[in-house]
């Protein structure tokens, strides 16, 4: 953010003073520290994480966005990059470090699979998009993207960021925040939030297969 924009407040101030004296709003300052600070979790899924590695590497480096410390433990972690193809298998461990991080928390898929479920969307261990489970903030097609793509894409959320406000946000409430229930890998992926319809699902298929009058062996 350029420094007009941070204190650009819509007051005068006078000529005499300015070079000491800034006025900004709290969104402005809070959002912009905010912005220049976030924390990714240390983590990769497939090919897109060689992309993510390069990006951090010398050559492009994203520690000039502030987000050089990529941290193991989602305790220390606010920013998520989901850099490949999520599995059945995979996606609870996902959730779980979703919940474990701090608020406020972006999420960004980056490249096909994590977006969509990529060329193995049709897969039966695949999971079609990551935002069937957890939000996502900002989407990096490509197969795999370039480190060009994921610094747009962090460009992306940087000005999402920039627009958010204390009123309405969901993390800044008395109320602690919900977290989202872990996906139960069984016969297949199950998510708790769809329990009731699995039921009423399942019993609308059982009575159809047991109509009256069937002839049981």
């Amino acid at each position: 953010m350029k420094n007009e924009e941070l204190i650009s407040s819509g007051y005068d101030i006078s000529p005499e003073i300015q070079g000491a004296v800034s006025i900004t709003s709290i969104d402005r300052i809070y959002n912009w520290s905010r912005r220049s600070s976030l924390w990714p979790m240390m983590f990769g899924l497939a090919c897109c994480a060689i992309e993510m590695i390069c990006t951090a590497a010398s050559r492009f480096d994203f520690s000039r966005f502030g987000m050089e410390v990529m941290r193991a433990s989602p305790r220390q972690a606010d920013f998520m990059i989901v850099s490949g193809t999520v599995t059945k298998k995979m996606i609870p461990q996902i959730v779980r470090l979703y919940n474990q991080m701090a608020e406020p928390r972006y999420v960004v898929a980056m490249g096909a699979c994590a977006s969509g479920g990529g060329p193995f969307k049709e897969g039966y261990n695949v999971v079609s998009g990551v935002d069937k489970f957890i939000p996502v903030d900002v989407y990096i097609p490509g197969c795999p993207p370039t480190p060009q793509s994921l610094m747009n894409g962090l460009i992306a959320l940087q000005k999402k960021i920039d627009h958010q406000t204390l009123k309405n946000a969901s993390w800044y409430t008395k109320e602690p925040g919900q977290p989202i229930p872990v996906p139960v890998l069984g016969p297949d992926l199950m998510d708790p939030r769809r329990y009731e319809e699995i039921k009423e699902r399942s019993r609308q298929q059982l009575s159809e297969v047991s109509q009256p009058g069937d002839i049981k062996a």
